[in-house]
């Protein structure tokens, strides 16, 4: 019969040699799920890939820096949580599509994107306003958060909140002055 690596090297003279559309339709779920993540698969197909049943494929699909921001967004409405992170996670996620996770109704999803350090300004402005303490505790944290909205933290009605922003705006104007 055949070896694991056998069917690795058939895998990858498929996508070489047969094409991604091909393989986009393969019933082997490790060949898409390879493809999905492959920079250099085509969007067609990486759209393709993203309508999997299989989440493994639709979390490489969210996870490829080159899937375009249109993809991701519609992923950014998967119903597995851990694909709307790995969408957070993804460079090339852009303000629209975590302006629409800073509304998500998991709080791991949100509290994802208010960690992550390429988060944008005006989402860190939208998580401020966030019903959980804990949110707002870390985009207090998150070095992308403004100034201004920093300075509206600082009056936030729970203690750590207003605390960890005040020791945030203190630690970027000692920054700014030995500049």
């Amino acid at each position: 019969m055949f070896s694991k690596q056998s069917f690795t090297a058939i895998g990858l003279y498929f996508m070489l040699f047969a094409g991604f559309s091909a393989l986009a339709n393969a019933e082997d779920d490790i060949d898409r799920a390879r493809a999905a993540r492959n920079p250099t698969t085509p969007a067609n197909i990486l759209y393709q890939l993203a309508k999997s049943d299989n989440p493994e494929i639709r979390q490489n699909v969210a996870r490829n820096r080159r899937a375009p921001a249109e993809l991701l967004f519609q992923l950014a409405h998967d119903e597995e949580e851990s694909i709307r992170i790995t969408v957070i996670t993804n460079t090339a996620t852009d303000e629209r599509t975590q302006l629409y996770l800073a509304n998500d109704p998991s709080q791991q999803v949100r509290s994802v994107l208010a960690r992550y350090e390429y988060t944008a300004s005006s989402v860190m402005d939208k998580l401020s306003q966030d019903e959980s303490v804990d949110i707002r505790v870390e985009v207090a944290k998150n070095w992308n958060t403004s100034v201004a909205t920093l300075e509206k933290l600082t009056k936030d009605s729970f203690t750590d909140v207003s605390q960890i922003a005040s020791r945030e705006l203190t630690k970027r104007k000692l920054e700014t002055t030995q500049q």
